[in-house]
């Protein structure tokens, strides 16, 4: 499928350009976003009228883009989030048209804007300084800090009504730790109020408020499938929006007559656009794909019935739309840079199903279980054109996250390499109500990760061309897990392995993770340590090591505050521990006289946290992954393109 020719492939992908971000001015006229076109990530706005691009920034921005950027009330500055080398540790600043750049919070702990005054006064945001991840609220003129609400768990999106009368935000005050209900307070946090607006044991939120602030857009899955409604404040009643066929969430008002929905469907996630009068919804008419609005919270409305769109396919990389709710028409803003590639040159996703028990052909070597209920999993094939073909399978992170019809760069890379990929949406994933996502309450390393060997075995089974001989799982994040668990529940399954920033050890996790994720993800999931020892020594793919059959890849970095370093040491011990030889170095492969590659192969990465979208950072894993692959599988592939 690659071309040939005479440039590096992986620097060349690495290089794409990358947009991220992207939110409208107040005014509509200008879209700031983060752009790494000159190889490093910057802060830029584009003219919507005339299409000119205007770098703010030199260098003063994050190297990593993973956190979103919001515009000042009068439009002059843009508010970014700033840490360490990704630690996530996050402090706020603004800049402003002349690069003019300053701190507008620094606090202990990880710090998220959430919301900025209509008036100009002050922003919200949350804040983990003092344990658990709670709303603040940061004076702009005189530089006060209060702090808003003071919950055990964790506080979501706290947004400031346009009038600046009240804050709406979501937690969780209920003994069922699944649930999640949306709030009302005074702006200084007082007097909240619980809407009550689903079930206990459902997950309720606020989206955004109307715009003349008496009415408040959220979602909801009470009746499993998600949905969006919109909540009159003064009759104190919600009118739920849609006919229940699909998982959809609230996004934003984009006037006093319309709403913005998201729909999940299959692989695909478009936009929806609802009459508040007729209730009414039609998706936007987009090529299939994933479409989007931005970062909840983010200001997509671009004036006169024109909203701004996020659209990419699998071969299509994102560019930005505006779509023209009137006349359903669009027009591209921002055309997506390609380099030396072509979209032909992708590989494509083709959506597949399969049925799961959780419990594969594949003998289960960690945990013996039983079978679950029988599922239709769905997944996502990417054939890289090899004959015979070399399978990567690449299990999502989250777990609280699907994969989509979106251009992947690592899978893009992997299929230039000669590598098939398969993504499975494996039972907890998203987009298919709160069922099947409660689906992987107290069982991590249980059926999903049954789904995700019987979704290989399958596609193995259907494609004569993939060659079974030459199968992988790679994962990132909790998709680190399950290539961790995966390597030591079914070895018989896979020839290489590669962990990246993933969990391994279950209770040192829990002890070392951020607060909010201490809560939201250990508990939520699992429990705490005290109450399910058991479960979290047996489901810790750390404690079946001895099961690794087949190299294996571990790769961390060090300044990961969600998914600590410390899970990669404590695998690298017991692999030692257990026998295993780690490879040599080259400098130690020399003094030995050229020793072999080992059991297993350990990096960990500097200036790095959990993942990073730099380019260098990017190329840096492209070339681990890469290297390995080809060592210890063998790909076909040609190292280089044509110009």
């Amino acid at each position: 499928m690659s071309p040939t020719g005479d440039i590096d492939v992986l620097e060349a992908l690495a290089s794409l350009p990358t947009v991220a971000h992207p939110t409208v001015s107040p005014d509509g006229t200008e879209i700031a976003f983060y752009y790494d076109v000159t190889g490093r990530n910057e802060l830029t706005v584009l003219d919507t009228e005339t299409g000119e691009l205007e770098q703010w920034s030199d260098g003063e921005v994050p190297r990593n883009a993973r956190w979103f950027v919001e515009w000042s009330a009068d439009g002059d500055r843009v508010f970014f989030h700033r840490d360490e080398d990704g630690d996530e540790q996050n402090d706020v600043y603004a800049i402003d048209r002349d690069g003019r750049v300053e701190p507008v919070v620094e606090m202990e702990g990880q710090c998220m804007l959430t919301s900025v005054a209509e008036s100009g006064d002050r922003v919200v945001f949350g804040s983990s300084r003092d344990g658990q991840m709670n709303a603040y609220a940061r004076d702009l003129d005189s530089g006060e800090t209060r702090k808003l609400t003071d919950y055990d768990r964790a506080v979501w999106g706290a947004h400031l009504s346009p009038d600046g009368e009240r804050l709406a935000y979501a937690t969780n005050e209920t003994d069922d730790f699944d649930n999640q209900d949306a709030y009302i307070a005074d702006a200084d946090g007082s007097n909240p109020h619980n809407l009550e607006l689903g079930e206990v044991g459902a997950e309720c939120g606020p989206a955004g408020w109307g715009p003349e602030s008496d009415r408040l857009l959220v979602s909801d899955n009470t009746p499993d499938l998600g949905r969006a409604g919109v909540y009159d404040l003064e009759a104190d009643e919600v009118t739920w929006l849609g006919d229940g066929e699909y998982d959809e969430s609230g996004v934003a008002f984009v006037d006093g007559d319309r709403v913005l929905a998201s729909r999940d469907r299959d692989a695909v996630t478009m936009p929806v656009v609802y009459d508040l009068a007729s209730g009414e919804g039609r998706e936007l008419d987009l090529p299939e794909g994933v479409a989007s609005t931005g970062w909840a919270y983010s200001d997509a409305v671009l004036g006169d019935g024109r909203v701004l769109i996020q659209h990419t396919t699998p071969t299509r990389r994102t560019e930005l739309l505006a779509y023209d709710l009137d006349t359903d028409e669009y027009e591209v803003l921002l055309e997506a840079e390609y380099g030396p590639f072509d979209p032909d040159d992708f590989a494509d996703a083709e959506y597949l199903t399969v049925e799961s028990d959780g419990i594969p052909d594949t003998p289960q070597r960690a945990v013996e279980h039983d079978p679950a209920d029988e599922l239709e999993i769905g997944a996502l094939l990417y054939d890289s054109g090899e004959r015979p073909s070399p399978l990567i399978v690449n299990p999502h992170g989250g777990p609280m996250a699907r994969d989509a019809k979106s251009f992947d760069l690592y899978t893009q890379v992997l299929a230039m390499r000669g590598y098939s990929v398969l993504q499975v949406n494996y039972r907890g994933s998203t987009g298919r109500g709160r069922e099947f996502k409660e689906r992987l309450l107290d069982d991590w390393g249980g059926a999903e990760q049954g789904d995700v060997a019987t979704a290989a075995e399958a596609v193995l089974d259907r494609y004569d061309w993939i060659d079974e001989d030459r199968v992988v799982v790679f994962g990132g994040s909790y998709g680190g897990y399950s290539a961790y668990w995966q390597s030591v529940q079914y070895p018989d399954l896979y020839d290489a392995s590669v962990a990246w920033i993933g969990i391994s050890d279950l209770g040192d996790m829990y002890e070392n993770t951020m607060p909010h994720f201490k809560t939201e993800l250990m508990e939520k999931y699992l429990g705490t340590p005290e109450e399910n020892p058991d479960l979290y020594e047996e489901r810790s793919p750390v404690t079946h090591v001895e099961n690794v059959d087949a190299p294996l890849l571990v790769v961390h970095g060090i300044n990961d505050r969600r998914v600590p370093v410390s899970q990669a040491r404590i695998v690298r011990d017991a692999l030692e521990d257990a026998g295993y030889e780690e490879r040599a170095t080259p400098e130690e492969s020399r003094e030995d006289g050229g020793a072999d590659d080992g059991d297993f192969e350990y990096e960990e990465l500097g200036e790095e946290g959990h993942a990073s979208s730099d380019q260098e950072q990017k190329l840096r894993l492209f070339r681990l992954l890469d290297d390995f692959l080809d060592r210890r599988v063998g790909a076909p592939a040609e190292a280089t393109a044509d110009d």
